[in-house]
């Protein structure tokens, strides 16, 4: 439940302030503001933003313990739920209201956080017309676009769409279902997908079921349909609970693990998660990922820090979201440290300017502030299959493992 009058608050949200409280306790009054405004409650996907309040708290800590690479500078963060009103007024509008409080009233220097795309333009937009450093890491297709102040190191779902309509075609799946939500991000998943599997494969069947993703609890009648078409491939574009109902259904209906899942963002990465609620209908399911897994030998000691540093507190290995953030807070402080301020406006040039140090490399923005990560589609070979278990099958140059069909698995 979202915390508005006398409203609950989450867990997550309740695990996520202890995390950000314990470290502010750690910090003077001089160190740089950074907003976190992600979601913490329903209708948003609370587990996402514990998972961010997560990483931008190792970020925070990874600053302070290496005052050296940082100027001697340290984090402060503010953490605003953006779903806090979102059960009495749309998700945009919540989230607006959790930016407008960290700029006007926190005085945050920056803000990061953000994850659903039916929040993030009005958040651009707001981050834009106050001038505030801002770093969006979902997959919007543009949203960096024509902004001075919006940031992105994570791939788009523009990224990732040619790769997993690549491997369709080099598998010989030429009829495909996709199964889509009715929000910003499913629709834009599955236009942009569609789009690219209609490049690749020439003599592509596509079938689309789109579906109404507030208030859902039952796919099987959509899931029934896409059975009856009969296809090589399943395309699930749910999003947050709903990916897990497609896949239900889809078990229900005999269509899964007859035939291989494609989802299209990375929520099989929380394994503990992913098969805890797919079960034996997840086998062999593939998903487009940032190129990273715990013992990926290309991670700088920046990301040997972080997992590390995340495994022994946490007890299992980060997923990108919280990676993301981690990275984000890391990258602010190196640009305040070269600006030799943490004011927005100096901030932001140090942002455009500057070449930072990050779990991958150095990272420049270029014009457009998008600067994705290399990005694989892994595959879970078997269940139970944790992400360090997980192998590539495309691109062919990264490939580390062969994918088998869940049929045969079965």
């Amino acid at each position: 439940m979202s915390e508005t009058g006398t409203s609950m608050v989450s867990e997550n949200e309740a695990r996520a302030r202890a995390l950000v409280e314990a470290h502010n306790a750690t910090v003077t009054g001089a160190a740089m503001p950074v907003g976190v405004l992600t979601p913490l409650s329903a209708p948003g996907d609370p587990t996402a933003g514990e998972l961010v309040v997560r990483g931008t708290v190792l970020g925070a800590r990874y600053v302070a313990e290496h005052p050296g690479d940082f100027s001697g500078r340290a984090v402060r963060l503010f953490l605003e739920n953006d779903q806090r009103t979102a059960d009495v007024e749309h998700m945009s509008r919540s989230a607006a209201g959790g930016m407008a409080k960290l700029v006007a009233l926190d005085g945050v220097s920056a803000v990061v956080g953000q994850w659903h795309l039916r929040t993030s333009p009005v958040v651009a937009d707001l981050a834009e017309r106050w001038g505030v450093p801002t770093f969006i890491e979902n997959g919007h297709n543009t949203i960096t676009h024509g902004r001075r102040n919006l940031f992105r190191t994570y791939f788009s779902i523009a990224d990732r769409a040619p790769m997993m309509a690549e491997f369709a075609a080099r598998q010989g799946w030429r009829r495909i279902a996709v199964i889509a939500a009715d929000t910003v991000f499913g629709q834009m998943l599955a236009d942009t997908v569609g789009e690219a599997l209609r490049d690749a494969i020439p003599d592509l069947e596509l079938y689309r079921e789109d579906f109404a993703q507030d208030g859902v609890t039952d796919l099987r009648e959509q899931l029934a349909r896409a059975t009856e078409f009969g296809p090589d491939l399943l395309v699930n574009a749910g999003v947050v609970r709903t990916n897990y109902l497609i896949v239900e259904a889809a078990a229900e209906t005999g269509l899964l693990p007859k035939v291989p899942m494609m989802a299209c963002f990375p929520f099989p990465m929380r394994s503990q998660d992913y098969w805890n609620f797919a079960g034996q209908a997840g086998i062999g399911v593939m998903w487009p990922a940032t190129r990273y897994s715990p013992t990926w030998s290309g991670l700088t000691p920046t990301g040997r820090w972080f997992v590390d540093t995340y495994h022994k507190e946490f007890g299992s290995y980060p997923p990108d979201n919280a990676l993301n953030s981690f990275t984000d807070v890391v990258i602010l402080a190196q640009a305040a440290a070269l600006a030799g301020s943490h004011e927005r406006a100096q901030l932001r040039n140090a942002l455009e300017s500057g070449s930072f140090r990050t779990w991958r490399g150095q990272v420049r923005f270029t014009d457009d502030h998008h600067q994705p990560p290399e990005f694989v589609l892994m595959h879970y070979q078997e269940v139970g299959h944790t992400l360090d278990e997980a192998v590539i099958v495309w691109p062919e140059a990264a490939v580390t493992g062969e994918f088998r069909h869940p049929s045969v698995q079965s």
